[in-house]
Order: structure tokens, then C-alpha cells, then sequence
């Protein structure tokens, strides 16, 4: 017991070591581990040799997907001969050899049945892995500035549509220059058929969304605005997130086309959610009750504005 002890406390001393956010509580992150118990997985998600694993399989990731990532011709005589392999990168063989490659103070010995022993399946690796990577990707602290910044100007300062296309620019940049993105679409085509790495891809997108639930419902409030009949603060936000996905994944796949501008700041990103915005938000007493639908209906046949009987405002229906 005093061995084990002793041991516990070498792996607890290693881990406070250990680079963000690998020193991080990483029970909640790690949902796949291969232990019977909650303490034994906590216990495990938390180990130092653990934690080295995960770093191999980051750098697989950078490596492979980043925008700096290294592509080498599989024909040294033709260029476009890279070899494109979805998730093959992340087999146990490479992870494990990869551990090798760890900076110090990472564990720097891997082996296949040590993974195999942490996680029981490798899709309970991958999916494991792909939680970390999200989650880890998470924008830093001189990100969160940044974007509380925005924030703020967003909620109450004087110029609320430059906000907004500031707004749009930082997420589609945090995309577009970060791995985790790309790794969100492998991981999704990658995924078809395996319940486990679905699961956690379900998951990681549901924890992402959640804040910005928060975030819309405070600028509404801040702002005197309220969304159209029809219009739930989840439909509002599936479809912020649907625009700026969509325009990172336009830039990507044509970076000419000028769908980010970075001298102004400004990407597709914050005209669309303007245009949301002015489709989606109306003023609290202000507000005609249409439907979006009944509302392009009255533009586009030039029907009168008026609300329609029996439905009030948000204000009515809540006091």
C-alpha cells in the first residue's frame, strides 16, 4: 500500500507538471476509459501516461490537419500525390510510436498495449481523443479577451454592426487557422457507422452550442429585441453556427475567392448573421407577429404588416 502510495503521489507530482490543459481534471473530458469504476476511471483520465497518449495523438493531429500541416507526395516526382487517409494517421501502432516523440515532462513510453489497456476499443480512444481535441481547442485566454471585447461592444456599445462583423471575422478565423475544425469534419465523415464516435461527436457539438444559447439570450435582453414567432433561441443559434461553419468551410475549400478579407477584418460571416439578425430579431413592442415566413409572405406580395388575430406579442405572452 505505501508503494502504491508513493506511486499515486510521483504520477499527481508529474501531472501539476504538465503543459495546459493536460494538468487539467480530465475525468469530465475522458467518457471512454477502460476501468469499471469512477474512481478508477478519474484515477486514469488523470495519469500522467494518459495524459501522453493524448499528446501523441494532438501532435498526429497538427501534423496531419493543421493549416501548417506536413503533407509529403507518396511520388516524390508528382505533388499532388499526398496520400489522404481520413483517420488511418491515428492507428494504435502510430499513436503509440508517436509517445516516443513527447517533450518533457510527457511520458516518452508507448506501447499498443498500454493504449489498449486505457481505452478497450480504439474508437474509445478516437472518440476520447476528438472530446479532448475540441475541448482543448477551445478558444485561449488572449482569445476569450478578444472576444469579450466584442462581446461587450455587441451589448452595449455605440457601433453594434461593426461588432457584428468583428464578430464574424474572429469565429471564422478561429476556425479556419486552428486544427480543431478540421478535425471536426473528418472526425464526422469518419464517423458514419461507429455509435461511439457519433455519441461523442453529439455530444462535443451540443457542449459547444449551449454558451451561445446564453450569449443570444443576453444580447436580445440587451438589446430590446426578441426573436420572431416560430424562432427558438436553439433554431437561432443552429443557424449562426450553420454560417460561420459554412463560410470557414468556403474559405478553405477556395482560399482565392476572397471569402475572408484580412486587412478588414471582415468575412461572408458578418454580412450573413446581419442578415439574421434583421430577418429572425424584432423589436420588443415593436414587433408586427408574423411568423419569418408569414413576414417574407407579406414583402413579397405586399401584404399589410399587421399582426394576426389572437397572437400577441412576446411581452403579452409572458405577463
Amino acid at each position: 500500500m505505501a508503494g502504491e502510495s508513493e506511486g499515486m503521489d510521483r504520477g499527481q507530482g508529474l501531472k501539476r507538471q504538465l503543459p495546459y490543459p493536460y494538468d487539467q481534471d480530465l475525468s469530465v473530458v475522458l467518457r471512454q476509459l477502460n476501468r469499471r469504476t469512477p474512481a478508477s476511471r478519474s484515477r486514469l483520465a488523470n495519469d500522467p501516461v494518459t495524459a501522453a497518449y493524448l499528446a501523441a495523438g494532438m501532435r498526429l493531429i497538427e501534423n496531419h490537419l493543421g493549416p501548417q500541416a506536413v503533407r509529403t507526395p507518396v511520388d516524390p516526382e508528382d505533388e499532388s500525390s499526398i496520400e489522404r487517409p481520413l483517420l488511418s494517421f491515428l492507428s494504435q501502432r502510430a499513436v503509440a510510436a508517436e509517445v516516443g516523440n513527447n517533450q518533457a515532462p510527457f511520458p516518452r513510453r508507448g506501447s499498443v498495449s498500454t493504449l489498449r489497456s486505457t481505452w478497450g476499443h480504439h474508437s474509445d480512444f478516437i472518440a476520447d481523443l476528438l472530446r479532448f481535441g475540441l475541448w482543448a481547442y477551445h478558444p485561449n485566454h488572449c482569445d476569450a479577451t478578444e472576444a469579450a471585447d466584442i462581446l461587450a461592444d455587441i451589448l452595449d456599445g455605440p457601433h453594434f454592426v461593426e461588432a457584428i462583423h468583428r464578430m464574424g471575422f474572429w469565429n471564422v478565423l478561429t476556425l479556419v487557422d486552428r486544427p480543431r475544425f478540421r478535425l471536426q469534419l473528418i472526425a464526422t465523415a469518419a464517423a458514419e457507422g461507429d455509435e461511439v464516435i457519433q455519441k461523442a461527436m453529439a455530444e462535443i457539438h451540443q457542449e459547444i452550442l449551449e454558451p451561445w444559447k446564453e450569449i443570444c439570450a443576453e444580447l436580445l435582453s440587451a438589446r430590446g429585441g426578441q426573436l420572431r414567432a416560430g424562432i427558438t433561441i436553439e433554431t437561432f443559434v443552429d443557424l449562426i453556427t450553420a454560417v460561420v461553419e459554412g463560410v470557414a468551410l468556403h474559405a478553405m475549400a477556395t482560399p482565392d475567392a476572397g471569402i475572408i478579407d484580412r486587412a478588414r477584418g471582415r468575412t461572408l460571416a458578418g454580412t450573413a448573421l446581419l442578415a439574421l439578425i434583421r430577418g429572425c430579431v424584432e423589436r420588443v413592442g415593436q414587433a408586427d407577429g408574423l411568423t419569418l415566413e408569414q413576414a417574407i409572405e407579406a414583402m413579397v406580395y405586399d401584404h399589410p404588416m399587421q399582426t394576426p388575430p389572437l397572437q400577441g406579442t412576446w411581452n403579452d405572452l409572458t405577463t
